[in-house]
């Protein structure tokens, strides 16, 4: 029985381990995830700017010829990218947050084991205790069957 409660507990400190890890897992993902926010909420005023000024798109052209090296062009983000890298941050998301469901429900499946087993225990230390009390009964049932038995056979005797 100590061992037993000795080994659930180990579990669960390794459980609860686990959990701070994956907490602090959680936080920096979180941190990401809002700095990625903030990148698209960005990305979208710039391009609310661009609608509303809405330059002539062959004067572009030739203003991105004149001035912008096609290389460097190549270098920025391509939507396309950054949407993929959004799909792939989102399965991240979503591993991570079943990940933490199935730890969540490691942890209750091993606290309701830790509750059984001191159930159990708590029913073996009744049963000790009503052992205890029958064994003493049948000791003072002898003790007094033999104190009875030997009187009788004294007196018989003598008559």
């Amino acid at each position: 029985d100590q061992e037993l409660r000795q080994d659930m507990e180990a579990k669960f400190l390794q459980t609860q381990r686990e959990c701070e890890k994956l907490s602090f897992i959680s936080g920096s993902l979180q941190k990401d995830s809002q700095q990625k926010q903030k990148a698209i909420e960005m990305l979208f005023q710039s391009l609310e700017k661009m609608q509303k000024e809405k330059a002539d798109e062959q004067d572009m052209l030739a203003a991105m010829d004149v001035k912008a090296d096609k290389a460097a062009l190549s270098n920025k983000v391509d939507w396309s990218l950054f949407e993929e890298n959004i799909v792939q941050l989102d399965e991240r998301m979503q591993e991570f947050q079943s990940h933490v469901t199935g730890q969540t429900e490691q942890w209750n499946t091993v606290q309701q084991q830790f509750s059984d087993a001191m159930e159990e225990k708590l029913d073996r230390m009744e049963l000790k205790a009503f052992r205890k009390r029958l064994e003493e009964m049948w000791k003072r049932s002898i003790e007094d069957l033999e104190r009875r038995m030997m009187g009788d056979s004294g007196a018989g005797i003598k008559k």
